[in-house]
């Protein structure tokens, strides 16, 4: 949409012939004049002044691709990559490939057949953070479209089990699509909202990590998006939204703290919000800790933390809009302690089972005395 909209006001618009083009370009006079506000608003007299005023020097990115590892070894990618493009690989992320800015994979034989997937580096070191292990089982909570989850996938070498969770009917065909492109086959899709998996479901009992990546305002690939472009857009723009979605991902992590099994829980977002980020795990911290986790550093290497508001706050990590090009937010929470809702229902578990051994005892010692009546 925002490309077609781009086309339309710069210029582009002999090459538009959609049915959404169509449309927007009935809307074209309405559009432009809305620009020409905006330009008046702004005090400049061209776009590219527009585009300066925001203060985003420099739009281009490198370009990344991560080698599927269930599909082809990081050296074969390499060597295959080189044939035609100048590649190097990334410190941080295992298998993650750094291209010039504008490089086009989107053709390429490797990325059509799945053997490597185009996945920002930010996005790409949210399930090496999570580290999950071969044979355990894995929630991916908000799944959809998929690339964090194959690559879960393959950092578990295909063994063990991912449960994908998506809500909605159209992602949950994506997702799919995405999992049979990579060839995880320790996936399994539920179209189902995470909310509704019960931590006391016996089918859970057994989940050791959950990533949680919910829905978000995605302030974070605003440079993408082209995002400082629009009339509307402003720093603090949309704040009702904001708390809307923050109520949402704090309800989101809090569930998923009380799976009575999990060791590890990594709470990620495309957004640079505050609220959305250090003000979602700052108040969700004493539950967390009243569980037994606590946050701890990922990539320590990596400069840039989370905003002081909250003791702890150097463990979480932060990529800066201007300085990465896209801004994203990382926290892992690890259980050091045991589990009081496990505790909870081992006891709650053992008074049960107690109590259905005592009636047991109770109806035998019943049928015992009238037998014993008969022949007296």
């Amino acid at each position: 949409m925002y490309i077609i909209l781009y086309d339309i006001l710069f210029g582009q618009e002999a090459l538009l012939a959609g049915d959404a083009e169509k449309f927007l370009l009935q809307k074209k006079d309405v559009l432009q004049a809305a620009l020409a506000k905006l330009l008046k608003r702004k005090k400049v007299k061209h776009v590219s002044d527009l585009v300066k005023s925001y203060k985003i020097s420099d739009l281009l990115k490198p370009r990344y691709a991560r080698v599927n590892t269930l599909k082809m070894d990081i050296e074969s990618a390499l060597l295959e990559f080189k044939k035609q493009y100048e590649v190097c690989q990334d410190a941080m992320v295992s298998g993650l490939l750094i291209f010039p800015p504008r490089t086009d994979l989107h053709d390429h034989p490797l990325v059509k057949s799945g053997s490597v997937f185009l996945q920002g580096k930010a996005s790409s070191m949210v399930a090496v953070a999570l580290g999950p292990k071969p044979r355990w089982e894995v929630i991916d909570a908000c799944a959809a479209p998929g690339n964090k989850t194959v690559h879960l996938a393959a950092l578990m070498k295909g063994n063990g089990k991912i449960i994908a969770c998506e809500l909605n009917k159209e992602r949950v065909k994506r997702l799919k699509n995405t999992i049979e492109l990579a060839g995880a086959i320790n996936v399994k899709v539920k179209h189902e909202d995470f909310f509704n998996m019960s931590p006391e479901d016996p089918a859970y009992s057994k989940v050791q990590a959950i990533l949680l990546d919910p829905s978000c305002s995605g302030s974070g690939t605003a440079v993408d998006r082209l995002d400082h472009l629009l009339p509307s857009y402003t720093a603090d723009s949309d704040l009702n939204r904001l708390e809307k979605l923050a109520a949402f991902q704090r309800k989101a992590l809090e569930h998923a703290l009380s799976f009575p099994a999990v060791e590890r829980i990594v709470y990620s977002t495309c957004s640079i919000n505050q609220v959305e980020n250090e003000d979602v795990i700052k108040s969700v911290l004493p539950l967390a800790s009243s569980y037994g986790f606590e946050l701890t550093t990922i990539f320590p290497q990596w400069p840039r933390r989370g905003h002081p508001i909250f003791d702890g706050s150097q463990h979480v990590l932060r990529t800066d809009l201007i300085e990465d090009k896209e801004g994203f937010f990382i926290a892992l929470f690890v259980r050091k302690g045991v589990s009081p809702p496990a505790k909870h229902n081992r006891d709650v578990g053992n008074r049960l089972l107690a109590l259905q051994r005592r009636k047991k005892r109770k109806i035998n010692s019943f049928f015992l005395l009238r037998t014993l009546g008969l022949f007296l």
